[in-house]
């Protein structure tokens, strides 16, 4: 069985990608890394993690929605309105698929690296958080904030983004994910229990 190869994987990101999208991805890997270093995570696991998270990224829709069709993978309405969405599921079935990735953590955080989803693994939430506070990244709101939260508590950060995310969504009226929200209920929900017990 072929192992993943990280240096193989960067050279395949550099031509599907154009250079904005490589730069972003070489920063996750970059930033996931560093996460992976302060939360004793595998460090190998967390570059090819943050490499393949946008591997579908650069594909056309059509390409997109191709690829769910031919292989069974359930596109939900939201999705099918906004075929960009699809990057995520598509992205975890070419890890697979063409990069030979065989480890389920790598796979589900590339899979829920844009909604999250309750109960992540450690490596789920560090792609979570590196794809937002990567060094290339300047738009987003609190982002000063939530790049020095990521390495004091990455639970906080999460929740952090997923708020952040929410109201950006709901300001601007766009579609939001039903997984988006369910995530921030439940990590919010922790953080309440959290400051319960610590009281």
């Amino acid at each position: 069985m072929k192992t993943p190869d990280v240096k193989k994987i960067r050279k395949a990101m550099e031509k599907i990608q154009d250079e904005k999208r490589y730069e972003h991805t070489l920063g996750v890997a970059y930033t996931a890394t560093c996460l992976a270093m302060r939360y004793d995570e595998s460090l190998k696991n967390a570059e090819l993690a943050g490499l393949l998270h946008d591997c579908a990224k650069c594909l056309s829709d059509e390409k997109r929605l191709t690829i769910c069709k031919k292989h069974n993978i359930s596109v939900n309405d939201i999705e099918r309105r906004n075929p960009f969405l699809l990057h995520a599921k598509v992205g975890s079935f070419l890890a697979m698929d063409e990069y030979h990735v065989r480890d389920f953590d790598i796979i589900n955080a590339i899979l829920y690296h844009t909604t999250g989803r309750p109960e992540m693994s450690m490596l789920e939430k560090i792609i979570f958080v590196a794809d937002y506070i990567e060094p290339c990244r300047k738009q987003a709101p609190n982002l000063r904030e939530i790049r020095r939260l990521a390495f004091v508590d990455l639970d906080a950060a999460l929740l952090k983004i997923l708020s952040d995310t929410l109201h950006y969504l709901e300001d601007s009226e766009g579609e939001i994910d039903p997984m988006t929200r369910k995530t921030y209920e439940y990590y919010a929900s922790q953080a309440r229990k959290k400051e319960r017990s610590n009281r």
